[in-house]
């Protein structure tokens, strides 16, 4: 299981280190690509499959559908840890999450998110502010 929140820091090359903390769980390859709320998603190669599947299944007669399908798959790109720890982001993902200097690598269940620092602070921070209401809402999920 991915978790936890490391703080590293993103070269000019795009090049930013991924916690050993995560590495085994996610493999020497693994898949990046667009996340939700402005950060980059980094998928393990055996979840990512899942999620193919799942949005092959997507109705292709549906805007919204086909909209989201060419978003996320246009700037997925396979990672692959280096010598020192590191994998390389795309310029398009650097640029969609706004990546500079100070970044955290976050461990989230199934996959890594990796976040500008001044975005995760400030999404964070609306986290906390109601993350009891949101944890009354995810009784609906059964948590």
């Amino acid at each position: 299981m991915l978790m936890g929140e490391f703080q590293h820091n993103i070269d000019a090359k795009g090049r930013i280190i991924i916690p050993a903390k995560l590495r085994e769980d996610l493999g020497s390859k693994f898949v990046i690509t667009r996340g939700l709320d402005g950060c980059v998603f980094g998928y393990p190669l055996d979840n990512w499959e899942k999620i193919q599947e799942k949005l092959k299944q997507l109705p292709l007669a549906k805007k919204e559908a086909r909209a989201f399908t060419r978003f996320f798959y246009s700037a997925a790109a396979e990672a692959e840890i280096d010598k020192q720890g590191r994998i390389n982001i795309p310029t398009t993902l650097v640029n969609y999450a706004n990546l500079e200097k100070e970044c955290l690598v976050l461990g989230v269940s199934d996959r890594i998110e990796i976040w500008s620092k001044e975005k995760w602070e400030n999404v964070s921070s609306e986290i906390e502010e109601s993350f009891e209401e949101i944890a009354e809402d995810m009784l609906d999920f059964g948590l």
